[in-house]
This record gives C-alpha cells, structure tokens and sequence, in this order.
C-alpha cells in the first residue's frame, strides 16, 4: 500500500549486501512503478532502471536527451514502489564533474540504491550500437571520483560503466577498469563484452562486484546466470525486456482492434482487474476509507 517501508539506507545496505553474496544477482528492468511491484513480487533481488527506457518511454532516443531532474524523478517513483534496492543509469553524468556531483546527490535523495557513469561523450549513444566514443582516462576518472567524493550515504553505490571495449579492445577495457576502481568505483559495468571470455578479463582485472547487460539485439549474446557464475560475474541486468514485450503486445493489440473493430481476441492476454487490483493493493486501502474497495471485482467473461 502506499510506497515501500523500506528505507533508502536499507535498500543500499541490502545492495551491498547482494553483491557481496558470491551468487549471481538478476535485475530486470522497470518501465514504470508498478513494473517494479511485479518485479519484486516474482522475486527477483533488485530492480533496474535503464536510461534507455526512460528516454524511449519519453519517445526520445537513447542519446542524452533527457535531464537529471526527468531522470531523478522518474527513477525515483520507481524505486519507493518497491523493497528491492534499485540501480539507475545515470549516463555521463549529466555534465562536468560538478554536475557528476549533483546528479549523485539527487538520486541519494530520490531513494535509489546506486548508480552507473560511464565514459562516453555526450551526446551518447546505446551502448550495443556501433560507432562510440569515449573521453580519455582522466576525463572518465574525474567524472566517477566527484561522485564518490559527492555521496553523503557511503553505501550509495557508485557504479562505473566502460564502452571502451568497442572502441580500443579488451585490454584497453581491463585498463580502464583499473583506473577506474582506483578513482573510487565501487563496482565496474564493462559495456558490450562479446564473449564469457572477455567477462572473465574483466574479472581477473578487479576485486570489485562487476555487471552483465543481457540486453537483446546486441552485442552480448544472452548469456544464463549459471554461465555468468562461471566467470565471477556478480549482478546481471535486462535493461529493456519488460518495456520491449509490453509495446510488442501493445503493437499486435492495437493492429488487432484496427483490423477487427473490437479488443476481443486479445482479451486472453491481458491482465485482468482483478490482477491489476492485486499489484496495486486496492483492498489495502480500505485502512484509510472502507467505502473504496467494498464491490466485487468482475472477472474475465
């Protein structure tokens, strides 16, 4: 009912605590709030949120269009929705290093458990995509060290995302990996590896927790949790899944009522009421005012 109990503090302690379990943790991407009450509810250890989707469900493309307030304030309707600690891209940062640690201390203040900043110019680009491009080291370490020195919760997860495996190969992101713990990284997110081999690279390269984008049409292929394991991967992330399987249902529903006339044939493959009911937790309302869920609920005819 309402939003969650959990405080902010306790979904980063639990963060940490995650990360630190030897297990290979899943976070699906939330399109939205009540996506992130279905996450939890399917038991899953913590929530996503992509800038791509946020972007996207703005009807812009993924290339740093969108601000840190519209950032701050969407992921943060996501993350009171849910117990689970939740993780936001944070794109380049939203500017110089004084903006980096800004954007570090609105999302504290927004509830998120952590974020991610990586090392591309800006304008950016989805980091599947062919023709990237990334700032030098000193560039890309200034921007994770002002977060690091900017967070007031030491738990706050300061995440560092590298694209330059793309760019200059996976030397060069075992490299950048380094240099980028040293600056106070907590955890590394190395962007489009080709291969388990290229994860295990990173792995060798640092003692700190590392991520898996298991995104479709990229890069990676869909690699399983129990192959992530393998190679010390520690957290796995489907940033657009949910969002890419919602507009494909909402694609053929509305191709459906075009070429029918009626919603009928699609009917079975809905959420019902009464299970939209459930996610929201309407009867739990009734604690406020027992005039609001005194009816039955129709069913599915």
């Amino acid at each position: 009912m309402l939003y969650s109990k959990v405080t902010p503090e306790q979904k980063r302690l639990k963060l940490r605590e995650l990360l630190a379990s030897g297990t290979v943790q899943q976070f699906p991407g939330a399109f939205n709030p009540l996506s992130a009450r279905l996450i939890e509810e399917k038991g899953f250890a913590g929530v996503y949120i992509s800038g791509a989707v946020l972007a996207n469900d703005l009807g812009l493309p993924d290339i740093g269009l969108t601000t840190l307030t519209e950032v701050a304030t969407r992921a943060g309707q996501i993350a009171r929705m849910t117990d689970l600690p939740s993780l936001v891209d944070a794109d380049t940062g939203f500017g110089e290093p004084m903006n980096v640690a800004r954007t570090i201390q609105e999302l504290e203040n927004a509830g998120l458990a952590g974020c991610h900043i990586e090392d591309q110019f800006n304008p950016k680009r989805c980091g599947h995509l062919d023709g990237k491009n990334v700032v030098d080291t000193d560039t890309a370490t200034k921007r994770i060290r002002a977060a690091a020195d900017a967070r007031r919760d030491p738990n706050f997860l300061i995440m560092a995302r590298t694209d330059i495996r793309a760019v200059e190969g996976i030397q060069a992101a075992q490299d950048r990996a380094k240099a980028l713990v040293d600056a106070g990284a907590d955890a590394i997110f190395p962007e489009a590896m080709a291969t388990l081999e290229e994860f295990q690279a990173i792995r060798d390269a640092v003692d700190v927790p590392i991520l898996a984008n298991m995104t479709e049409f990229g890069k990676s292929d869909l690699f399983t949790v129990a192959q992530l394991q393998t190679v010390g991967v520690n957290m796995v992330i489907y940033p657009v899944t949910l969002l890419r399987i919602a507009m494909g249902a909402a694609e053929r529903t509305l191709e459906s009522i075009k070429a029918a006339g009626t919603q009928e044939a699609q009917v079975e493959n809905m959420l019902t009421r009464a299970r939209l009911y459930e996610l929201v937790d309407y009867e739990a309302y009734n604690k406020f005012d027992t005039g609001v869920f005194n009816f039955q609920v129709p069913g599915v005819r």
